[in-house]
C-alpha cells in the first residue's frame, strides 16, 4: 500500500499548516488555494480543508463543500490518527510550552503511554509511545 490520506477540517488552514509542519514534523507537499493543503509525514498525507473553501477560480468544491441540505463540515471530535513517538511526556511538554492544547495528560495504556493534542482548530492528534514490540511501528 501506499500512502494513506486523512482529511481534516479545519477553521484556519495556514494556522493548522504552521502546527503540523512546525511542531509534528510534517512536509508541506501543496497549498494550491486558502482553503486547501497537502502535507505528508512518511506514509501518511494529511489534507486540510476548511469549511466551504473554493477551488481557484472561486467555485464551491472539495472536503470542505457544504451538503446539498447546506451543512458544513466542522472541526473536532474525537476520532484522530496517532503518531509514534519515543518520549511522550518529553513531547507532551515540549507542545505545552509551545502553547499547544492538550486534552489529556500523559495516558498509561495497554499499549503504551499517550497523550491527546488538539490542532488549532480542536482536532486530535495521538502521540503514543510504545511499550510493547507489537504496538511499534
Amino acid at each position: 500500500m501506499g500512502q494513506v490520506s486523512i482529511r481534516y477540517i479545519v477553521n484556519d488552514v495556514d494556522a493548522a499548516i504552521g502546527f503540523y509542519v512546525g511542531l509534528l514534523g510534517f512536509a508541506e507537499v501543496m497549498h494550491p488555494a486558502p482553503g486547501f493543503a497537502m502535507l505528508s509525514r512518511g506514509p501518511l498525507r494529511l489534507l486540510l480543508s476548511a469549511p466551504g473553501a473554493t477551488d481557484a477560480s472561486g467555485a464551491p468544491g472539495g472536503g470542505g463543500h457544504a451538503l446539498a441540505d447546506g451543512t458544513l463540515p466542522t472541526p473536532g471530535g474525537w476520532n484522530r490518527f496517532s503518531l509514534q513517538v519515543e518520549d511522550v511526556a518529553a513531547q507532551a511538554a515540549r507542545l505545552a510550552a509551545a502553547g499547544v492544547v492538550l486534552r489529556t495528560g500523559v495516558i498509561n495504556g495497554v499499549g503504551g503511554r499517550q497523550v491527546l493534542v488538539e490542532d488549532p482548530s480542536g482536532n486530535l492528534v495521538e502521540l503514543f509511545e510504545p511499550a510493547l514490540p507489537e504496538a511499534a511501528e
